[in-house]
């Protein structure tokens, strides 16, 4: 029986990492796979302690925090997941292989986090560090409220 609903989305996220990986030619350990197992299995954004908790549950032996961090990095640098500042969390992300230049929508009841991709948001946020001589590298623009299902 294939999987269905959030499950399969997270199949599929993990499979396109996975896809964009061999194309680029980077190489996923187990490691870096395993973290990509456990945020995808995650129904909410998981900060590092989280993800080590579980590794470690998983391999039946402590996990050493620089390694999961390492590759959370690793993660982020190639754009397939994001990390949500305000609560020191990661999350998959779906527009892989480009910068993340968005706003999160964080759901402050359910914990649900959903990432858009807004062009014009993009260049006035650029345009308006530009004007204060401020030159970003990276930015993601947070907005706490309530979810769609949270709000009905």
């Amino acid at each position: 029986m294939k999987p269905s609903g959030p499950e399969r989305d997270a199949n599929r996220w993990q499979e396109k990492v996975e896809s964009v990986c061999a194309r680029q030619g980077l190489h996923l350990t187990p490691l870096r796979r395993q973290v990509l197992t456990i945020l995808s299995e995650s129904s909410a954004p998981l900060g590092a302690y989280a993800i080590i908790d579980q590794l470690s549950r998983r391999e039946r032996k402590p996990v050493a925090p620089p390694t999961v961090y390492r590759t959370l990095e690793f993660l982020l640098d190639h754009g397939f997941v994001y990390k949500i500042e305000s609560r020191n969390a990661y999350a998959p992300c779906e527009h892989l292989g480009h910068a993340h230049h968005g706003a999160l929508l964080l759901c402050e009841k359910c914990g649900r986090s959903d990432e858009i991709e807004d062009a014009k948001l993009d260049r006035l946020l650029k345009a308006t560090a530009a004007r204060s001589g401020f030159a970003p590298h990276r930015q993601m623009v947070e907005l706490l409220g309530l979810c769609r299902d949270c709000a009905a």
